[in-house]
């Protein structure tokens, strides 16, 4: 089984995590690592991905498997007590066919919207320093 991918050569994400373009990160070891998206769907909304490429869940190593959830974990709770969340989203798509923008797989987590859910629309891409004022904003919880 093959699921079509979507085109981003290079990888985005690996791009961001080397250093060689400008994104906020707001954790990284060398399994995890956990990026705050300019495309903010719901109030604090991370990525959590591997720090390794890996194209989609398909591709995930079993060694990789409890620190994801576990970082996924951290940051669902961290949100929640930056932001005094009424409720916590997380999702993942895989392939073309489900919306896969960037072929890195990756865990979004936000808090949800003060009127619930979250933004499946157009929204505004933020700058590098105003994600990093979300960081700012998420980082005592991150490390409490």
């Amino acid at each position: 089984m093959a699921l079509e991918l979507p085109v981003d050569e290079p990888c985005s994400f690996c791009e961001y995590l080397a250093g060689r373009r400008p994104y906020t990160v707001l954790d990284h070891d060398e399994q995890v690592s956990t990026l705050v998206t300019r495309q903010q769907r719901g109030r604090l909304h991370v990525l959590v991905i591997p720090t390794a490429h890996r194209p989609t869940i398909l591709d995930v190593q079993p060694s990789e498997h409890a620190a994801l959830m576990s970082t996924v974990v951290r940051a669902s709770r961290a949100i929640a007590e930056a932001v005094d969340a009424e409720g916590i989203a997380v999702w993942q798509k895989n392939g073309v066919a489900n919306g896969q923008t960037v072929p890195h797989v990756h865990f979004h987590v936000a808090a949800t919207l003060p009127d619930g859910g979250t933004a499946w629309g157009p929204v505004p891409t933020l700058s590098v320093e105003e994600t990093d004022q979300l960081a700012e904003q998420l980082r005592p919880f991150w490390d409490g």
